[in-house]
């Protein structure tokens, strides 16, 4: 629906501003900067106060970490744990990790809460329009295909099953097909925090695509500033600028990911109750949550919703929501009250 695991050109919809990861600082002051490739975005982390002599075991357990979270999670990898959920043909519940279980507890939550619009199950839509594995569409599929397609959605049939020597996931439609890339850069981004938790560290900011998560402070020993991108692909702008307070934020945008045919637009954003492209005007959405994997949901359900069912919604469940809609040549925002409280004013 969202990011598909994604294996197109990349860029991130969040970067630090002026104060948060400075790399002209004196050497005592800068921050110690880890970054790579992984389920095809880019991921990176600023750490403040920590040695150099640290930076190669830690560049290290973080690829390996992140390697780990792709064969398990990836749809473009077919031996991984859910491509072969997604493979079998039977109803028998199948071993998955806790990790994984709580990602598709996550989904199914916010799942129900958007009205099914965040639905990781939307995986033949999403290759059927040419943004998973399979190749581009020559051709707007018919609307055959994409019955046809939808038919083998519906989170109703899917299920976490918690036992005493672990967690299972079940489906009841054969051909479903479980798509976590909409969860993934939360999730990694999440996991990334939790080692370097475990690493003793507790200064840094950690992304992974657009997923963000920051705790303590940057290496000026003030708070990570994160900026929100305008929503073009023709500049680097900043929209907003952001305290996350220890927070995740994560944005899901119809402006990066798409491709033209037949003369349109297609986004890669899928309404799963229609089986098509999202067409209405809202272009990004934003949300700040205890973690970014939260965060990584809210958007992308919001995003499908469009921006009056999008701001009922964030209103109703208290979300901390930031909303970009196009208005003619130029662009229009709304924010929650939740939100308010994270906001910088921006520094000409």
């Amino acid at each position: 629906m969202k990011k598909n695991w994604l294996y197109f050109p990349v860029v991130a919809a969040f970067f630090m501003v002026s104060g948060c990861d400075q790399h002209n600082q004196s050497a005592g002051d800068s921050a110690l900067v880890l970054e790579g490739r992984t389920m095809g975005t880019f991921w990176r982390i600023s750490l403040a106060g920590v040695d150099e002599s640290r930076k190669e075991s830690l560049q290290k357990a973080a690829q390996q970490l992140l390697d780990s979270d792709d064969r398990e999670l990836s749809t473009w990898k077919d031996d991984s744990v859910i491509s072969r959920f997604n493979q079998y043909r039977g109803s028998e519940p199948q071993p998955i990790s806790d990790n994984m279980a709580d990602i598709v507890t996550m989904s199914l939550r916010i799942g129900q809460k958007t009205a099914g619009k965040m639905d990781i199950t939307v995986g033949p839509l999403v290759n059927l329009w040419g943004f998973g594995p399979a190749k581009q569409p020559l051709a707007t599929p018919s609307q055959a295909q994409i019955d046809a397609a939808r038919a083998l959605t519906g989170l109703q049939h899917l299920r976490v099953i918690q036992r005493s020597e672990g967690a299972y996931l079940q489906k009841d439609l054969p051909g479903l097909y479980v798509d976590l890339s909409t969860m993934g850069e939360g999730f990694a981004t999440d996991h990334l925090a939790r080692l370097m938790e475990k690493e003793g560290i507790n200064n840094y900011l950690v992304s992974v695509g657009g997923a963000v998560l920051t705790r303590g402070k940057n290496a000026e020993d003030k708070p990570w500033k994160v900026a929100i991108q305008k929503p073009t692909d023709k500049e680097n702008a900043v929209q907003a600028v952001v305290d996350l307070q220890g927070h995740g934020i994560s944005t899901s945008g119809s402006y990066r990911n798409y491709y033209e045919l037949d003369g349109k637009r297609i986004s890669h954003i899928i309404d799963p109750t229609t089986g098509r492209p999202i067409q209405h005007k809202l272009v990004s959405a934003t949300v700040i949550a205890t973690t970014a994997l939260e965060a990584d949901g809210w958007d992308t359900g919001l995003m499908v919703l469009g921006e009056e069912q999008a701001k009922a919604l964030a209103l109703r469940e208290n979300l901390a929501v930031y909303l970009i809609e196009k208005q003619g040549d130029g662009f229009s925002s709304w924010m929650s009250p939740q939100f308010k409280a994270f906001i910088l004013p921006q520094q000409e």
